[in-house]
């Protein structure tokens, strides 16, 4: 048997305490530092495990296999080249970083260090009413994909009204509700809907008035001719998750996700199957889901491609580029939002 991998976690806040959880659960893993600027100096948990408020020291101190970055949006993608450099497994949360050109240059770096292992953390992709979802049509049954409607939404951008929280600063956090929660939502559409090429959007920080946006509304097609609708909100007072895909034979609906927070209602998968007699009111079948095994499902996978050096499917770095590129796309897409961040011609062609 090998010896497990060492684990090193940047940042130890919520997201970084819940993947130390899947971490310890995971027998081909051993957490031996984490790093928060938060933690008080440098010492020792009760449980053996050393912490340090920097990364630098985290990497300098610790005889690492594996890095988790769950750090700000600011700087995920400096401390993931900083792991690559070192010659460690990066694990990063999304997004990978304020913009496209901080994943592409994390792309850059990759390519230095062909043996190692980069994965980003899109974690819907491993719930099992998405992964249901995508075997249904993948298999054909439901025919080809017409078009896709996402609702992603909460009440607030934070969880707490701070004018001055990362979140709500375009310098550090890049972008709002869309970069921060609605990138999951651009991720599936990509992943159930393919690449979108043409690209209309309004882009409003007119409620929450922060730095950043609270809500985004896009219109995307694709050059096969699928068609999503995409709402990334701030303002949903009653929180949601809703994707709709509409088939040629059938329609599938995505509706809930079980998370931390229990918020977003119960997880369940319908799928309608269409019939010309049905008068639009077609059979219908509802699967409800009361397990969330997303965490560990998604490190069990990077753990697979560590040992075995088969590539990363979900979260490889070019899935994280094309999302972003994505999410930029829709930002760009306003022609007010563009003039208010500067964003220049040059940038555009970029994407």
């Amino acid at each position: 048997m090998a010896e497990p991998l060492r684990v090193g976690i940047a940042g130890y806040g919520v997201v970084g305490s819940r993947r130390r959880q899947v971490i310890d659960q995971h027998p081909d893993l051993v957490a031996v530092g984490v790093c928060d600027r938060r933690l008080d100096g440098e010492g020792v948990f009760a449980d053996g495990v050393r912490h340090y408020q920097t990364y630098q020291r985290l990497l300098e101190a610790e005889a690492l296999d594996v890095l988790f970055v769950c750090l700000t949006n600011d700087i995920a993608a400096e401390v993931t080249i900083a792991g690559l450099d070192k010659g460690l497994h990066v694990f990063c949360e999304k997004p990978p970083g304020r913009d496209v050109a901080d994943i592409a240059r994390v792309i850059a770096c990759e390519r230095t260090h062909p043996g190692l292992k980069l994965k980003y953390g899109f974690n819907h992709r491993y719930h099992d009413s998405v992964r249901d979802a995508l075997a249904l049509v993948q298999s054909g049954e439901l025919g080809r994909v017409l078009n896709l409607r996402g609702v992603y939404g909460k009440s607030t951008i934070i969880d707490f009204r701070s004018p001055d929280h990362w979140r709500t600063n375009r310098a550090v956090a890049g972008g709002g509700i869309l970069l921060d929660q609605g990138i999951h939502m651009v991720d599936l559409i990509r992943l159930f809907g393919g690449e979108f090429d043409e690209v209309h959007a309004f882009i409003s920080n007119d409620f929450w008035h922060h730095d950043v946006e609270d809500n985004a509304y896009a219109l995307m097609r694709s050059k096969a001719g699928v068609v999503a609708m995409l709402h990334s909100t701030a303002t949903q007072w009653r929180h949601r998750f809703n994707l709709e895909i509409t088939l040629s034979k059938g329609m599938i609906v995505l509706s809930g996700i079980l998370s931390g927070s229990k918020s977003y209602g119960a997880e369940t998968l319908t799928v309608a199957w269409a019939d010309p007699h049905d008068g639009g009111d077609p059979k219908e079948q509802t699967t409800r889901y009361n397990q969330d095994p997303s965490w560990s499902d998604e490190v069990a996978e990077f753990v697979e491609a560590v040992r075995s050096g088969k590539p990363i499917v979900n979260g490889s770095s070019d899935e994280a580029l094309k999302t972003m590129e994505m999410v930029y796309r829709i930002y760009c897409a306003d022609p007010a939002w563009r003039r208010q961040w500067n964003l220049s011609d040059q940038a555009l062609a970029e994407v």
